[in-house]
């Protein structure tokens, strides 16, 4: 089969189309004929030689993929050949072919083609287990979401707003800004010339953000910190900005706030799966009613995966870049 491998840790450059075995499914596991794969930050990262695979895992990047299953393992109930499908994966969906485990497996949802499906499995299951599982943002309650333009940013403004809470986003232009409101935020900050804790400030009457979706990492720790709201939850999910800041634990303390830092890719396949199933359970419907759905800013070709990643490096995009498997 066919498959995009970074030669050498470098530029978009490195991406080359190549050729692997196709893959055959391990117990519990199906295979799935790709029909399209996403791109996200984390790819870009694998490229530049900043965050390799998980041990096990294929060495070319593709952290979720939409497709056909082609062929089932022993063990798998639930699935067989011909069902459309798209997938959670550790890696590999930059190819035309990847094996999966059948508990990271979800439906396409109706209403949905199967290539615009691959924009849905890692964004979806980083937002709700983050937003909702681990931070438990209610009804009422503000997000503050920062790039809210991007792939994951459109989605959490949409899960939030279809659970009835407030958003709050950054972004870097009046554009993008627009295209947030559209999908729901209501309070919107331009990065390059608003403070967010003060927008966020007013925006509450003073009282500040219930939950932070940060993509950041050390660059907004201070001022994310200073935007929450007492008992808010700081959820980190990238580290943008930097690895290395100083943390007022007075300020924590004062707030009774929480902090959670946490990936997705290196999990067990029995948190995922977890993960998984109450996406299926919660977040599905939503799509399958159209209250949510995929925000898709280009389709191109498998071959065309260093033009994707010049694209999302140049932050000109919003929501999800997609790579097309030609048959």
């Amino acid at each position: 089969m066919k498959i995009v491998a970074v030669t050498s840790p470098g530029g978009p450059e490195v991406l080359q189309l190549a050729e692997a075995p196709d893959p055959t499914p391990a117990a519990g596991e199906v295979v799935l004929d790709v029909a399209a794969t996403a791109v996200n930050r984390a790819d870009l990262l694998q490229r530049q030689g900043f965050y390799n695979p998980p041990p096990g895992a294929v060495t070319w990047p593709g952290l979720e993929a939409s497709g056909t299953v082609s062929a089932v393992g022993s063990g798998v109930t639930g699935w067989k050949v011909g069902d459309a499908a798209c997938a959670l994966l550790a890696g590999g969906g930059y190819a035309e072919r990847v094996a999966v485990p059948a508990g990271q497996l979800l439906p396409v949802p109706r209403g949905i083609g199967v290539v615009d499906a691959a924009a849905l499995p890692e964004v979806v299951c980083t937002v709700w287990n983050n937003v909702f599982m681990l931070a438990r943002l209610a009804a009422g309650e503000l997000l503050l979401v920062h790039g809210g333009a991007s792939g994951i940013g459109t989605m959490a403004i949409q899960l939030a707003c279809a659970f009835d809470a407030r958003v709050a986003v950054t972004a870097g232009s009046a554009e993008k800004l627009e295209r947030c409101r559209e999908l729901g935020a209501e309070v919107l900050v331009n990065y390059r010339t608003q403070d967010f804790v003060d927008a966020v400030r007013r925006a509450s009457d003073g009282r500040g953000a219930n939950v932070v979706l940060d993509n950041m990492g050390a660059k907004y720790l201070a001022r994310n910190v200073d935007a929450l709201a007492t008992g808010g939850r700081l959820v980190i999910i990238g580290l943008q900005g930097g690895t290395k800041a100083e943390l007022n634990l007075g300020t924590m303390l004062a707030r009774r706030a929480t902090l959670f830092a946490t990936t997705l890719r290196a999990r067990p396949p029995g948190e995922k799966a977890e993960i998984v199933a109450s996406v299926r359970e919660h977040v599905w419907p939503l799509l399958e009613s159209r209250r949510v759905r995929p925000v898709i800013h280009a389709r191109l070709p498998l071959a065309a995966a260093a033009d994707a990643h010049k694209m999302i490096e140049a932050s000109a995009h919003v929501g999800k870049v997609l790579l097309t498997v030609q048959r």
